[in-house]
């Protein structure tokens, strides 16, 4: 049997233009548009090319290659011209699960964005005066309603010059905060709360990007108010608590209570500011949650500035707020970083709906509290309605006892009690069967435990319960 030459086998590759007037891809043209079609013929033929040029592929593969290149346009430009960022169940049990997304937003956010962005507003402009305004003003009023505690009478004693601005993430917000307030100066933290988060963020890095200079007091595991009191010299301009929000110390431990640590601010005429984090609205007690403090704690307690996120334990868009003093607001105000790290009118649309909510007290509006409120009964009765659907002899469905966690760097410690679906297959390995759920449309996002396949339905939205069933349910075919 003759060999057949690279050459040979390319000229049997059809050119971009032959491609182009096949009568199947002219009608993929008419409505996905001749560059994209285009694009994706190149890129067929120019991975044939290299498959040829690597002898992955002969003669015989060239012919098969051809035989279903038309098709293999259409999929590259299928899979060009759809989002690659997309909707999943999660049915992790992970509330603020990070790498989806963190806080789903309220529908009534989503209503706010597309008023506000399919038309001009009122960003920057003052409707009663005809003058320029300032764009943190829409949500500055709802966050002195939040916190001047007339919404829950818990924290009345918060002063009412409480304001706030937001910029893109909470990031964002220490690195403003360290550079308005101490810049060229010391900022005193203790060594066991120079902690690191997700993307390599940590305090040390973080405080010198701000041009301030870090002052380590105590140990690891233990630091007493003697020693903030023993390092303020003449550069010290700042006092940082941070929140241990994604690990714990346990043990021989002993740390300053943030009271203790406003007071001796107090004296000593420096300011307190504390990174938070997460970022609670809402005393997170009642929902079974302790040892995550609030934003109001913290200003009750007398901190000068907290910062904290907007998608996390708030329950809105991802951003960086910090509320406190307003004269010290208003300086962050005026840096010139605060330009460069402020957020547009879609963010500042959805905190204005997700602050109304908690303003009219509506919580439930807001799906991570309304998915933390979710009671272990509650969760079980929608389980076995599930279970009931999906249940063959194909399958092993059970429904146990399990835990959901807060995630999202909240509350390292907390769990809620849940009932789990937990499923293996007579066909499927436990990666088989997760993988196949990730194929699913939309994909389904589980948590492998134990060799079983386990979906926590307090983070599955009601509504997509069927989507699992259905899901599930082609196994069995």
């Amino acid at each position: 049997m003759p060999v057949i030459s690279k050459a040979d086998l390319y000229r049997k590759l059809p050119s971009v233009d032959e491609l182009l007037h096949t009568p199947e891809l002219v009608l993929i043209i008419s409505s996905a548009g001749q560059a994209a079609v285009t694009d994706a013929a190149r890129a067929v033929v120019a991975n044939l090319r290299a498959e040829i040029a690597a002898e992955r592929i002969d003669s015989l593969g060239v012919e098969l290659a051809l035989s279903g290149i038309v098709g293999a346009v259409e999929v590259q430009v299928r899979r060009t011209l759809t989002y690659s960022l997309r909707p999943v169940v999660n049915a992790t049990g992970v509330i603020l699960h990070t790498n989806l997304g963190r806080a789903p937003l309220t529908p009534r956010a989503i209503d706010h964005i597309r008023e506000v962005s399919t038309a001009y507003s009122n960003l920057e402009f003052d409707i009663e005066t005809g003058e320029r305004s300032k764009r943190d003003l829409h949500v500055d009023r709802l966050f002195r309603k939040v916190l001047s505690g007339g919404l829950t009478g818990e924290h009345a004693g918060i002063a009412p010059d409480v304001s706030t601005i937001v910029v893109n993430n909470n990031a964002a917000a220490v690195v403003l905060a360290l550079n308005t307030l101490a810049e060229g100066g010391e900022v005193i933290v203790s060594r066991g709360e120079l902690v690191e988060i997700g993307g390599s963020f940590r305090i040390p890095e973080v405080m010198s990007k701000s041009n301030a200079v870090l002052r380590e007091v105590g140990t690891t595991n233990r630091t007493r108010l003697s020693d903030y009191e023993l390092a303020i010299n003449e550069k010290t301009r700042l006092l940082l608590r941070v929140h241990r929000s994604n690990f714990q110390i346990t043990g021989f431990t002993e740390q300053a209570g943030i009271g203790e640590l406003t007071a001796l601010a107090r004296r000593r005429k420096i300011p307190v500011m504390e990174d938070l984090g997460s970022g609670a609205l809402l005393d997170l007690r009642s929902l079974g949650v302790s040892g995550e403090p609030g934003v109001l704690d913290s200003l009750q307690a007398g901190v000068d500035v907290v910062s904290y996120s907007g998608d996390k334990l708030l329950g809105g868009p991802q951003s960086g707020i910090l509320s406190g003093n307003s004269e010290l607001i208003a300086r962050m105000r005026a840096n010139s970083l605060f330009r460069a790290l402020r957020v547009d009118k879609l963010i500042y649309s959805a905190l204005e709906a997700t602050l109304l909510a908690y303003v009219k007290r509506d919580h439930d509006a807001i799906p991570i509290l309304r998915m933390m409120r979710l009671s272990k009964d509650e969760i079980g009765k929608r389980a076995e309605a599930v279970a009931g659907e999906i249940r063959s002899s194909r399958l092993l469905v059970e429904i146990i006892d399990g835990q959901s966690v807060i995630g999202g760097g909240a509350a390292p410690s907390a769990v809620l009690p849940t009932r789990l679906l937990a499923i293996t297959s007579e066909r499927l390995s436990p990666d088989e069967l997760s993988a196949h759920l990730r194929g699913s449309n939309p994909p389904i996002i589980t948590r492998l435990e134990a060799g079983r396949v386990m979906i926590d339905l307090r983070t599955v939205f009601p509504e997509q319960d069927e989507l699992v069933v259905n899901s599930i349910r082609q196994l069995n075919r």
